[in-house]
């Protein structure tokens, strides 16, 4: 598992290691400082930046990141 917080992508709380591993597909892990500003949408399954769009159709599976 990745270094970092995990979170929820369903609920937007940080989780415990063992609850992002029985979950992968909702959960995302943080790393580090949010050095970037403006607000970022990252997908919990694939790990990758998607567009606003993309995450108003799947809530459930999308993070939204403030900078």
């Amino acid at each position: 598992m990745a270094k970092g917080h995990p979170r929820s992508a369903v609920t937007g709380r940080y989780v415990t290691r063992a609850t992002a591993a029985r979950h992968p597909r909702t959960t995302v892990t943080e790393g580090g400082r949010n050095r970037s500003s403006g607000t970022h949408h990252r997908s919990a399954i694939s790990g990758k930046y998607v567009t606003e769009a993309t995450a108003a159709r799947h809530p459930r599976t999308t993070v939204t990141e403030k900078g």
